[in-house]
């Protein structure tokens, strides 16, 4: 094929990067964490991995137009939509002379009303939008309610299914919340809080029935027993002698510290307090299971002090959990639970490693070295629940990577790949710093215990370094020793590596310089995963995916080593009255039937799907999308020039054209064909450059709008996060990604067609869709899904904002084109503020393509715990209603929230089924919540590993869901996710909600790149149509996005 059809341009001189005026960018490392998939292909996650980038390309400076986007009325009245957007009578007038007698309008009070008079409960009765002369509640509460909700007193219900809350479904279940503000707080249950609603039915639906065993052991109780917390303070202990203008302010203990503390205050004082009867939580609460002494006792610890004052806080009384598990109690003693898991818990703190909720020895198995500084560590991951069989401990097994307890220069040479030998480490002392700071050290070449934290490396050699020695005595004078000649009279230690610097440890101020071969990593510091080789994550992953059959055998032997009769851990509950039964739970699943799909045809008649009996994948061999989008304006940009793993252009770009077009959607020829090389990656500035520059190229061929840029790269790379920001931020223009390793295949037709899926739902195209409606709804529902997620940084970063990202269905009834909103909100919070608002600008989208507003609306949310479901319903909820409620318009709300990070799995119990429970597999009975609408769902095929179902919980149901018809109706959204041919583990709108909320994360990193890294890139801000809104460093900032980018699917 003749190259030059594409009109792609060649590189400079000697670099390989395009031409063009504006120079060569600095050289730079991408180091930026990331946590959350990226998808190349059709895995259904796939981490995105950190790389090196260097140099600049060459090219011309171009800008694109940009406008800013606002949303246009569906009427033609604009203003009375934005007066029933905002709760306003669709008839009511624009802001009359008197602005404060429209403020008054605005929050729901009477025009003529005026400030507080003699009457202040009448006056508070109007701030609450209730009448002034209304009394309190009288002999017809229902209009009383209908007030305090907003509702007209004298308001009948509605008939059929309307748009406005029809009261005769179920009053109970129609729960409505107050406009009134003070009822905005979060409140708990005895202050008449929402709380989670109860299981309505059990289901019923099944395609087969299936036998399978769970990983909860059931845990016995005496419930005549009862735990005794103290509370205990732990300081150290001042320096008498110091002046209090010298005393320094002690930093706060660490956990570790104080958990060893407490041992040794057991060891000190055995009788007193005996190990095995008491359980520390690490922080400020020991329970025991006999009485202790109160006062105050003292410790040394690595030659410190500290006083350990013990106080008796409560009796626990057992009697509770046995309450609630007999349905006698409403909520769960959460004081007692924490108690049983702490002391569940106490040998295994005294014995392995505590990370999060995981639990790893202190040693790795030979086999399990990943010969990079770091080794796998085995374990398991625990905790207690409540289940419809009682109480129960679930205990999973788990793998995590930790940097070995081994020499420093050991360390150095597995670890980093230059370092070869000690006399490399000068040479990469860069590396050498990047990978010792901040992890502890302990000494050799002195009798200690204590470790030290490395802040740097000194700027000498050993050799070149010398100190000034004080005389403590105060008898000799201060002088200058070398290092080298203090540890031979010192220590007696003779230093061998002098050319190499020495680690500095202690604090900036004064630090202490030791030589490295005197030092060995101290601490069981857990290794990011992501900054592993690729070697080591693949034995990693391997390690991780244990088959069904060898996991549920790895947490067998785990529960047996530490619970069986005999045990240290069975010691130790055993003098709480506790025990663990050492077999899984039994429990009968079902298996749904799944949907039934479609796809388009070249004829215009449906074409039925037939789908896969085992792993219920489909196949686009013979299929066409339903709704395929034409591709008529692209271009391509080649990375891959120079690289061991460049792409064959003249077989690539007809292959994919061919591909796109036998599923629907027509590609032109490209516009325009860059090729350059990954130096074109190195910090945003040159992408910036490089993608205006491509934008106004591909203008010059034509002047329509250009529709997408295809990126062909040859290894993960930070510079994706870079096109991201700069195509969906700046220039307004949709970009697809695709690695070359994959593209060179020869046979890469499913390589293919996974680009053509995630082409043409970026085109706002439709893949595939249900035959059948969803189940529940019928012909005069408008319902719409709504998937939320808030994204939160690395466990390390202290300061990062999180990210908030909700999406929301807009093609109706369809429901497989989502629009989606992301902002940033303050560092780790877990609610979403401006949830409400967020919810309106997606039902005006709705409302937009629809022409009519969605009368039921599903909500799922994903990331939030057990104790956090009441924030949803007060918080998010109420948000979301005052929001979108109007006299005229009050959808019914449900709310589900979908938790992955659980440790609950389903194994097979039958002897002629092997591997991983099939697609559709559903339990409502037995291991799920006594009386909540919860259930476990795992809706995709397990390949590799053992599968994780997906936790399900109905908190709020105006919709009147049967268990059958949520359940299936979840299935079968698991079909329409728009980028792979086969069900996935977790219901699309919270899919789609944790890719955004991750492509929001890329947005705020790539900020970081700009504010501190990538050279003179600090100066640029956000230009164009896309920007950051907002105030204050995590005020409620909305990353809004080029208005020919934002309602569509760009995440995909």
């Amino acid at each position: 094929m003749d190259r030059s059809n594409y009109n792609k341009r060649g590189g400079g001189r000697n670099t390989g990067g395009g031409r063009g005026d504006y120079g060569r960018g600095g050289g730079g490392r991408g180091n930026w964490n990331q946590q959350q998939p990226q998808q190349y292909g059709n895995q259904e996650q796939q981490q995105y991995g950190r790389g090196r980038g260097g140099g600049g390309g060459r090219g011309r400076e171009s800008g694109g137009q940009h406008g800013q986007h606002t949303y246009q009325a569906p009427a033609a009245n604009p203003n009375a939509w934005n007066r029933v957007a905002s709760g306003h009578p669709v008839g009511s007038q624009a802001p009359p002379a008197n602005p404060s007698a429209w403020n008054r309008v605005a929050s729901g009070h009477p025009v003529g009303s005026q400030a507080p008079t003699a009457n202040p409960s009448a006056w508070n009765r109007v701030a609450s939008s209730q009448p002034v002369g209304s009394q309190a509640p009288t002999a017809n509460p229902s209009a009383w309610n209908r007030v305090a909700s907003g509702r007209p007193v004298g308001s009948q219900a509605s008939s059929g299914h309307s748009q406005t809350l029809n009261p005769n479904r179920h009053d109970l279940q129609v729960q409505e919340i107050s406009n009134r503000m003070p009822s905005l707080s979060v409140t708990d249950h005895s202050k008449g809080g929402l709380v989670p609603i109860k299981r309505p039915d059990r289901g019923t639906l099944a395609m087969r029935p299936v036998k399978l065993l769970v990983n909860h052991f059931p845990v016995k109780f005496n419930p005549s027993s009862s735990i005794l917390r103290y509370d205990v303070d732990v300081k150290q202990e001042s320096d008498q002698e110091a002046s209090s203008s010298t005393r320094q302010l002690k930093k706060a203990i660490p956990k570790s510290s104080l958990r060893q503390i407490q041992e040794k205050l057991c060891l000190d004082y055995p009788d007193k307090f005996p190990l095995k009867q008491l359980g520390y939580d690490g922080e400020k609460n020991i329970f025991s299971a006999i009485v202790l002494q109160a006062g105050t006792y003292k410790v040394e610890f690595f030659g410190r002090s500290y006083s350990c004052t013990i106080k008796f806080g409560n009796e626990l009384n057992l009697s509770k959990l046995d309450d609630f598990v007999r349905a006698n109690a409403s909520q769960v003693p959460r004081d007692v639970l924490q108690a049983l898991e702490v002391a569940t818990k106490a040998n295994l703190y005294r014995e392995k490693v505590s990370v999060g909720r995981g639990m790893y020895p202190r040693e790795h198995r030979k086999e399990d070295d990943l010969h990079c500084g770091v080794a796998a560590y085995r374990g398991s991951q625990q905790s207690l629940k409540f289940t419809s069989n009682g109480l129960i401990m679930c205990t999973d097994y788990s793998v995590m990577p930790f940097r070995k307890r081994i020499d420093v220069l050991d360390f150095l040479i597995e670890h980093i790949r230059e370092v070869q030998s000690v006399d490399d480490i000068n040479r990469y002392k860069n590396k050498v710093m990047a990978a010792l700071k901040g992890l502890k050290v302990s000494v050799t070449h002195r009798r200690t215990k204590q470790k030290y934290t490395v802040i740097g490396l000194t700027d000498k050699l050993t050799k070149d370094i010398s100190f000034e020695m004080e005389d403590i005595e105060g008898e000799k004078k201060p002088h200058m020793v070398m290092l080298t000649d203090y540890f031979k009279e010192k220590w007696g230690k003779e230093i061998v590596h002098k050319r190499i610097p020495c680690l500095k440890v202690g604090n900036e101020k004064k630090p202490n310089f030791v030589p490295m071969e005197f030092c060995f990593l101290a601490e069981d510091r857990r290794f990011p995963k992501e900054n592993l080789g690729k070697e080591a994550a693949r034995k990693l992953k391997e390690l991780s995916l244990l088959a069904p059959e060898n996991r549920r055998r790895q947490i067998l032997n785990m529960v047996h080593d530490e619970y069986a009769p005999g045990r240290h851990g069975a010691e130790v509950i055993q003098n709480f009255g506790i025990s663990v039964s050492m077999e899984m739970t039994p429990v009968d699943g079902r298996v749904l039937e799944p949907p039934k799909l479609k796809l388009g045809s070249s004829n215009g008649k449906t074409n039925f799907v037939t789908l896969d009996r085992q792993k219920c994948q489909y196949n686009l061999l013979r299929g066409k999308f339903v709704t395929a989008k034409p591709l008529q304006r692209w271009g391509l940009i080649d990375f891959t020039r120079g690289h061991r793993d460049w792409i064959n252009l003249d077989d690539f770009i007809p292959k994919l054209k061919n591909r796109c077009t036998n599923l629907g959607v027509i590609m032109e020829e490209p516009l325009y064909v860059h090729e350059t090389n990954m130096r074109d990656l190195s910090n945003v500035n040159a992408v910036s450059r490089l993608l205006n520059w491509f934008v106004e190229e591909c203008r010059k061929e034509d002047k329509g709008r250009l529709q997408m840029i295809i990126c062909v790269m040859p290894e993960r790379h930070d510079g994706y996060k870079i096109i991201k920001h700069v195509s969906e931020l700046e220039i307004g223009v949709m970009t697809q990604c695709c690695l070359s390793q994959n593209a060179n295949k020869s046979n890469n037709d499913q390589f293919l067609a996974n680009l053509g899926l995630k082409i043409n739902a970026k085109l706002d195209g439709s893949n595939v869709e249900l035959v059948e409606r969803f189940p529940h709804f019928n012909a005069n529902d408008h319902f719409m899904f709504i998937g939320a997620d808030v994204n939160h940084p690395a466990a390390m970063n202290k300061s990062s904002p999180s990210i908030a990202a909700v999406v929301g269905s807009v093609n109706w009834p369809a429901a497989t084109r989502y629009a989606a909103r992301v902002t940033k909100q303050a560092h780790r919070k877990e609610e979403i503020v401006n949830f409400g608002s967020l919810c309106l600008d997606l039902i005006k989208k709705y409302v937009e393509v629809n022409k009519v507003k969605p009368n039921n609306i599903i909500v799922f949310r994903d990331g939030v715990s057990d104790d956090q479901f009441e924030m949803v319903l007060n918080k998010e909820m109420v948000d979301m209603k005052q929001a979108i409620y109007t006299e005229q318009y009050r959808p019914f709300v449900t709310f589900v929230v979908a938790q992955k990070r659980h440790t609950t799995r389903l194994f097979l119990d039958n002897k002629n089924e092997v591997g991983n429970v099939p697609p559709g597999t559903v339990v409502d009975t037995n291991i799920v919540h006594p009386t909540n609408f919860d259930f476990y769902l795992c809706s995709h095929f397990g390949g590799m590993g053992t599968s994780k179902p997906t936790h399900y919980s109905v908190i709020w149901d105006e919709n009147k869901f049967s268990s059958d018809e949520m359940q299936k109706m979840i299935y079968d959204l698991c079909y329409t996710f728009a980028r792979c041919t086969k069900p996935v583990s977790l219901v699309p709108p919270v899919y789609y909600a944790d890719l955004v909320a991750y492509r929001g994360r890329m947005f705020q990193e790539v900020e970081m790149m700009e504010t501190y890294g990538s050279g003179s890139s600090s100066s640029r801000s956000v230009s164009g149509s896309g920007s950051v809104s907002g105030s204050g460093l995590f005020g409620q900032y909305v990353y809004n996005l080029d208005q020919n980018l934002k309602d569509s699917m760009f995440f995909i």
